[in-house]
């Protein structure tokens, strides 16, 4: 039975003095704003949020592991992790097996602050992580909402705290201030709240007085066992549930607990932390770091499974753990020189057998720039293009794991200093997902819009020398405001041809890559005008010839003739690449 005694106030008393820790084994912070406002809501409202499971470890055994605190003033840029405590000799301590995040949402809603990235916000810019603080509305009504919350909590400037608007914004750390009735009455009474709206706000601050600091309602379960093996085990299935918890979280939990010189925890997600510094847009996280590290060391399965995680496997992982982390840094460069993010790599699995293959030549110095290297890079980044290409989801699915092994040992077998594509053709062929299209797959492609993920690496496989992946954006040739009805029809096109205009504009055959600096200036001008501007006398030709354009027109109303050419050169230069098979020192 679980027992309950404890008010949020004496937890997070406990957390403040480090009785409370957490474990090597535990996760990073998870939770969003909404899911904090939403956890006090409930707070309030007196309905239960949960027991904890908390190991109490003995004082002759504190100083065998290795200990974090909780985050306080949480920066999605600065100050993400829990920070490490590091060992603690000779004094009892309390490991929270279950219950970090709802511990981390009070600690910070009660103690602390949360910074995170404002949209369309550059994360090298100062003001790009405001300071925000929990705040409760005391005038707003406890009238439920959509989702059932009645009270109204928000993550505010500082600034706005007291009366802002209709609002009276109550910053909710300051109730570990207040004593109850008198003092909470006359902080109203100082703040100018009038006896018509005192007691709505009163109501609403002893409530979430009560609730803090008066209330018992924090239940928890007691493991008092000193075996390891069996508080992993408790730790795994306690964490299963809840927010979502990848799978190779559980199993980072238990690498960490297992490499004796390395802190895994500080490693994994120092090496993600800075494989997306590299690259921001694929997102990289710790799923595609642990697989690595299973695949790269040639361990039989690289599937997220306990059994791969054995003390074995992770003496030889921590033993090359320099190799590894080397080899995922100069994948991430890799890719990023390419241009891709996570709108077009959407599983990162996919780049897995570069990275072993790049590991496998000893990762070379600057193999992303230097022109000893260009083969080698044009026949990955073509191979991977193909991959993401198909529909059908190569990496999707069951069996990936499978595919992952057998892509390995085909780079493993291989005995040239390139990346052997046409071997993992073939692999990939013989389990049932091979890089061949089929005529309807090449008509998919030719019809590709530009929302479809696809379109950039497609582009870049047609136009392969069009300068830096990165300062490339996809632009309409024909711009997209042309195409609203009122526009077509006043520059002429028939109103049975608007449906048509209107379906093709967004297509492939309406796309080209264009620079990022010329597209900014490009904007609503029509191609022919920007043509006559930019690419004068026979500049023109050479540009529409290095873009396929053809005989671009003067003007939008001779649009479908121009689109319905493209489309078949595209088209043509679709076929003769996509199935191409050549050597693999010169895969195209």
């Amino acid at each position: 039975m679980p027992q309950q005694g404890l008010t949020i106030e004496e937890t997070l008393d406990s957390v403040a003095s480090r009785e409370f820790v957490l474990p090597a084994i535990q996760r990073e912070f998870v939770w969003r704003p909404e899911q904090i406002c939403n956890l006090f809501d409930s707070l309030m409202q007196g309905y239960p949020f949960g027991e904890f499971m908390f190991w109490r470890v003995a004082p002759e055994n504190s100083a065998q592991y290795t200990w974090y605190d909780f985050v306080r003033e949480y920066h999605q840029r600065d100050n993400p992790h829990c920070p490490e405590l590091g060992m603690i000799s000779n004094k009892p301590v309390t490991a929270i097996l279950d219950g970090q995040q709802r511990l981390t949402a009070f600690n910070i809603g009660l103690r602390g602050s949360m910074a995170l990235k404002l949209p369309h916000k550059w994360w090298k810019m100062a003001d790009a992580f405001p300071k925000t603080v929990l705040a409760l509305d005391l005038l707003a009504p406890p009238k439920p909402d959509e989702d059932g919350n009645r009270y109204t909590f928000r993550f505010i400037d500082e600034g706005k705290i007291g009366i802002y608007g209709k609002s009276l914004w109550f910053k909710v750390s300051d109730i570990l201030r207040l004593d109850g009735g008198p003092e909470m009455l006359q902080w109203l009474i100082d703040r100018g709240i009038g006896t018509e709206k005192q007691l709505i706000a009163y109501k609403t601050l002893d409530l979430l007085h009560r609730a803090i600091r008066v209330n018992r309602v924090v239940a928890y379960y007691e493991e008092k066992s000193q075996d390891i093996e069996r508080v992993l085990n408790i730790f795994i299935r306690c964490n299963r549930g809840g927010t979502h918890l990848s799978y190779s979280d559980l199993l980072l939990s238990i690498a960490v607990s297992q490499w004796k010189n390395l802190d895994a925890c500080k490693e994994v997600h120092g090496l993600v932390d800075e494989m997306n510094r590299i690259r921001p847009d694929l997102s990289f996280n710790a799923d595609v770091v642990l697989k690595a590290g299973l695949m790269l060391n040639d361990l039989n399965s690289v599937g997220f499974r306990v059994e791969n995680f054995t003390r074995d496997n992770m003496a030889v992982l921590e033993g090359n753990w320099l190799n590894v982390r080397q080899a995922l840094l100069k994948t991430a460069e890799l890719v990023g020189s390419f241009g891709f993010d996570s709108r077009t790599i959407q599983a990162n699995n996919s780049l897995l057998p570069i990275a072993y293959y790049i590991y496998k030549r000893g990762t070379p110095r600057d193999f992303e720039t230097r022109d000893q290297y260009l083969t080698d890079r044009h026949a990955i980044r073509n191979w991977l293009i193909r991959s993401i290409l198909k529909a059908s989801g190569i990496w999707s699915g069951g069996q990936v794991d499978t595919l992952l092994v057998s892509l390995r040992g085909a780079i493993r077998s291989t005995d040239s200093n390139y990346f052997p594509a046409g071997k993992l053709r073939s692999e990939m062929a013989r389990l049932g997902r091979g890089l061949s299209f089929e005529e309807e797959e090449i008509e998919e492609l030719a019809d590709m819009e530009y929302s479809d993920r696809r379109v950039f690496p497609l582009l870049t496989m047609l136009f392969p020398n069009l300068g830096s992946r990165d300062a490339l954006d996809i632009d309409h040739v024909f711009p997209k405001s042309c195409f609203t009805p009122s526009k077509l029809q006043t520059t002429g096109v028939k109103d049975e041809q608007i449906k048509d205009f209107r379906d093709n504009c967004e297509r492939l055959a309406n796309l080209q890559l264009l620079d990022r600096s010329v597209n900014n200036e490009k904007r609503a001008t029509l191609p022919d005008d920007w043509l006559n501007k930019h690419c004068p006398g026979d500049a023109r030709q050479l540009y529409c010839d290095r873009h396929l354009l053809g005989v671009v027109p003067q003007d939008i109303t001779r649009f479908m003739e121009f689109y319905k050419v493209r489309r078949e050169k595209l088209k043509k230069r679709i076929t003769e690449l996509i199935n191409t098979v050549s050597p693999d020192y010169r895969t195209v």
